[in-house]
């Protein structure tokens, strides 16, 4: 059996309401789906859940309503941040926010959720929105850089679980990171950027050479130019494709060696689009 998991960065749920991804959700229904930058307070989210768990139904995916188990984590600054992720298969345990890390800022985040597939193999699956930064000096930069430590702390943890036969792991999210120069369309003209800096791109790095976490669509597409995630408001980015890939999914070596496939679902048209971001799903067999 398979399982889907999609990681993508709404821009805000009620944006996207109005720009109809429910209508994306009917057709695609993954058994997972991370979200990232949901900017709205729980009733909001609940609400949009609930048209969400009754697209899940039409589409054959779950028989009730109530079989769509759903989280979510607001941040506390009102308007910024806020994670969530649904899923059509058995939630067993939630693990709300990265120990250590009690700023305001730092809420709305990260999530984890251990899930059972339909042949009874569990996986911890963690929704992650990582702070965009700002220049060198900056305090968003500082909070960019805690944040990225803790969080490699916790993979650490996770990889060891793993190592040791314990459950596999996949973070997924917006990480606001263009890891290598085939992962943003004008690597050169980008080297100044926050989400280029070489101090940020090491981070991804350290988890692939010393955690031996996997890139899995870099695994999958190979060492091709793109494909991208997301683009610019301004100009023509998205007409002219001049993207950065920022949305990932890195898992631990045993769940990635079961990865059979990839889609970046860009949309057709810039009007078509729901948000800046495109999806990123991944089908597993497991």
């Amino acid at each position: 059996m398979t399982m889907t998991i999609t990681t993508s960065n709404l821009n805000g749920i009620r944006a996207a309401k109005r720009k109809g991804f429910e209508h994306w959700a009917q057709a695609h229904t993954p058994n997972v789906w991370c979200m990232q930058e949901t900017r709205a307070p729980q009733e909001i989210i609940d609400d949009i859940y609930g048209d969400l768990a009754r697209e899940y139904v039409d589409a054959g995916s779950i028989a009730s309503v109530d079989e769509l188990n759903t989280i979510a984590d607001v941040c506390k600054i009102k308007g910024r941040a806020g994670v969530g992720m649904i899923s059509d298969m058995p939630v067993l345990e939630t693990r709300i926010g990265l120990p250590g890390l009690t700023e305001d800022v730092d809420t709305g985040r990260w999530i984890e959720a251990d899930i059972k597939s339909e042949q009874g193999y569990v996986i911890t699956v963690i929704c992650v929105y990582v702070h965009a930064g700002g220049l060198v000096g900056d305090i968003k930069e500082d909070q960019k850089y805690r944040f990225l430590d803790t969080m490699t702390e916790r993979m650490r943890q996770l990889q060891d679980e793993a190592a040791r036969g314990g459950k596999q792991a996949v973070l997924c999210g917006d990480f606001n990171i263009a890891h290598t120069p085939i992962d943003i369309k004008n690597a050169k003209a980008n080297e100044d950027r926050n989400g280029f800096f070489p101090r940020e791109r090491a981070y991804i790095d350290r988890w692939i050479d010393e955690l031996d976490f996997v890139d899995v669509m870099r695994e999958l597409a190979g060492d091709i130019q793109g494909p991208y995630t997301w683009w610019s408001q301004r100009g023509r980015a998205f007409d002219n494709n001049t993207g950065w890939r920022i949305d990932y999914q890195f898992a631990t070596p045993e769940l990635a060696q079961q990865a059979r496939g990839f889609v970046i679902d860009r949309a057709p048209s810039y009007d078509a689009r729901w948000s800046d971001h495109a999806p990123l799903t991944i089908t597993y067999d497991i």
